[in-house]
């Protein structure tokens, strides 16, 4: 399978090596374009205002065989680049993996998750891999590079629906702890103390944009699949139409409302 490899965390982030090195293990043709520089919770951000630039750069700590590219945009002009300009043949994205999960409503946010909607939206099916740590230094990435391997062995069997992606969470324990896959829904995570107030070194009023998360444990959901140890695989689409108010707005008159 012909496979692009993206995520947020930057070209040289060992989340993405991981991934494409255990893909290529799998025996896929793996090309790797990702930001040059950490996009962490940029959403689905395209660039339209600016020149993009693409360019390879050496395998370094990348398998050999894994054609790496970097470009100066954001994950979704990477799988852009990636799936138009340099091969249209892609069969599947893998976006990840992550550092950090991407649980509840964060999959509005991550780049990690948005890289894999642009693939959706350009016709392939898609993966996000999220790891469930705090930091690299704790990460256990060979675990999570396993279940990718795993899962994209099982796509190649059973394909995805059309306009269908996966967003996978990986709880951060060695292989043989994970208690296994979970199919999840998209839980609830609630962030306290979101917006911090401080005041740089000349008195002037400054924000930060942060908080702590306290997740419902709702037993089916992807937040409490990870906190029992099992890998979260949650399906998402890019319909965000909420189809029992169609016939509801209808009935209540809104189409005859008069301008």
């Amino acid at each position: 399978m012909r496979i692009l490899v993206t995520n947020d965390d930057g070209v040289l982030s060992p989340g993405i090596i991981t991934l494409a090195t255990f893909l290529k293990k799998e025996g896929h043709e793996v090309l790797v374009v990702a930001p040059e520089r950490q996009h962490s919770s940029v959403g689905h951000a395209i660039t339209l205002h600016r020149p993009l630039r693409l360019w390879q750069v050496s395998n370094g700590p990348y398998p050999v065989g894994v054609t790496v590219y970097a470009c100066n945009g954001t994950p979704s002009d990477s799988v852009v680049l990636g799936l138009e300009e340099l091969d249209p043949s892609v069969e599947l994205v893998c976006s990840g993996i992550n550092i950090g999960p991407n649980l509840g409503d964060d999959l509005t946010y991550s780049g990690t998750v948005s890289a894999a909607m642009e693939g959706v939206v350009l016709g392939r099916p898609s993966v996000a891999f999220s790891l469930d740590c705090e930091d690299e230094t704790s990460a256990h990435f060979e675990a999570a590079g396993v279940v990718a391997a795993k899962l994209v062995r099982w796509i190649e069997g059973h394909p995805l629906e059309k306009g269908l992606l996966l967003n996978v969470n990986v709880p951060n324990k060695e292989t043989g702890m994970l208690a296994g896959f979970k199919v999840t829904k998209k839980g609830l995570r609630i962030y306290e103390g979101k917006v911090t107030k401080l005041r740089d070194p000349h008195g002037r009023v400054f924000y930060w944009i942060a908080g702590k998360p306290t997740d419902q444990l709702i037993e089916g959901t992807d937040v409490w699949a990870v906190a029992n140890g099992y890998i979260s695989i949650t399906p998402v689409h890019l319909d965000m139409t909420h189809y029992p108010s169609l016939r509801k707005l209808k009935n209540e008159g809104l189409e005859e409302v008069r301008l």
